[in-house]
């Protein structure tokens, strides 16, 4: 079987741990982040906990000071982010030593603990935490003389900050919370069309719960679907957010009780409207993994799908989803907003595109699960952590 890859194909052993190919170039994963920190490329201003490592990104800690601005902004070409912020109406600062509120709709920017010395062939790629996209906050990463939210060029050198805008809830943050996170890549990372498909075929990527068919693969993207059907009649299909909830403290797991925050929405004959404006938590029909050789990011919003959003954390890391060498027992959470009109899903509808790429070097020294306690391994339709299980009623 040829994936059109760049070196011998290896086939998964027991458990996936091989490979389908050795590319040099792809996502950097666990063991290279350590390098970069070890070798001053990732510089923290408080050390870098071993924590923050993930299979193949890092997390990123807020620092001490926040400051509540008009507007979002970019800083553009020679710009930089203190002095958008002054302009901007950013002081004085709010003190995150001891925790503070950040309030529902408002901008905030702070500047994070951990700073860049990138390699000329390294860039890196940013997206909220799957908590923090569970929350409906709204975080986008912001650089010196940056003209794009959450990328960061080869080479660069500098400071990191972090737009922060709390959409349903207001919540309480701290010096070290972590929202965001930080992927890094050298050199090209996609695969083959024909390899796409192959390995979707061997469920390496989905599979359908219900035992329906899977939907094939868009050139290198694999669709995912909307279950709006659950167990049937009188299940809970998805959430609503509530309005004018207390605030959540972003560093507080299982603390807050589902029913003060979210609405449970219930079977409707496989029907939902996404009414203007609204939050709702939702899952995929399929069972989504990414083997250990690939990272995965799910692509935000699809005009083609409709006007609505599907998902705010696009990062999988290697692993997720994956059980003895295919897909099997997590569902893809969906962050859904409508925007514009209200809009009709219907069970089984496509929402959204997965893009996987390679890890460089073909693996990574740790993969997402159970063995490094993952939140979200093995998941159906779940809230963000902050929430006490099984108190929705």
């Amino acid at each position: 079987m040829n994936f059109d890859t760049p070196s011998d194909l290896i086939q998964p052993g027991e458990g996936g741990r091989g490979q389908w190919a050795k590319p040099t170039t792809g996502v950097l994963p666990y063991q290279e982040i350590e390098r970069m920190i070890a070798d001053g490329q990732i510089r923290g201003a408080v050390a870098v906990d071993p924590s923050q490592i993930q299979p193949a990104s890092l997390d990123l800690r807020l620092g001490p000071k926040a400051y509540r601005v008009r507007a979002s902004f970019l800083p553009g070409q020679g710009g930089t982010v203190m002095e958008k912020i002054d302009q901007l109406d950013g002081r004085p600062e709010l003190d995150l030593t001891g925790g503070a509120a950040l309030e529902r709709g408002c901008v905030y920017v702070i500047e994070l603990l951990e700073s860049l010395n990138l390699p000329h062939d390294v860039e890196a790629l940013a997206n909220p935490k799957s908590s923090t996209g569970r929350l409906d906050i709204l975080t986008r990463l912001i650089t010196d003389g940056g003209t794009a939210f959450d990328r960061i060029d080869k080479g660069y050198k500098g400071r990191l900050f972090l737009e922060v805008v709390p959409l349903s809830f207001s919540v309480v943050v701290s010096q070290g919370s972590r929202l965001n996170q930080l992927r890094f890549q050298r050199g090209a990372s996609t695969l083959s069309a024909k390899e796409v498909r192959e390995r979707h075929a061997l469920g390496h990527f989905a599979k359908v719960a219900d035992g329906g068919t899977l939907i094939p693969p868009r050139d290198t993207l694999v669709p995912f679907s909307i279950d709006l059907q659950g167990e049937g009649k009188g299940a809970i299909v998805g959430y609503k957010a509530r309005k004018n909830a207390r605030k959540i403290d972003v560093d507080k797991p299982r603390a807050y009780p589902v029913a003060e925050f979210w609405e449970p929405l219930l079977w409707d004959q496989g029907r939902l409207i996404l009414e203007k404006d609204e939050f709702y938590i939702l899952a995929t029909r399929e069972e989504v993994a990414v083997p250990p050789d690939l990272a995965a990011e799910m692509l935000p919003f699809d005009s083609q799908s409709g006007e609505f959003r599907v998902h705010y954390a696009g990062f999988f890391d290697p692993g997720f989803g994956w059980v003895d060498g295919k897909a099997q027992g997590s569902r893809a959470v969906l962050e859904v907003r409508s925007y514009g009109v209200p809009f009709t899903l219907e069970h089984g509808q496509i929402v959204g595109w997965l893009d996987y790429r390679r890890i460089a070097n073909g693996q990574t020294d740790m993969v997402y699960g159970e063995a490094i306690k993952s939140n979200y391994q093995g998941q159906g339709i779940a809230l963000a952590k902050h929430f006490i299980p099984d108190s929705a009623g």
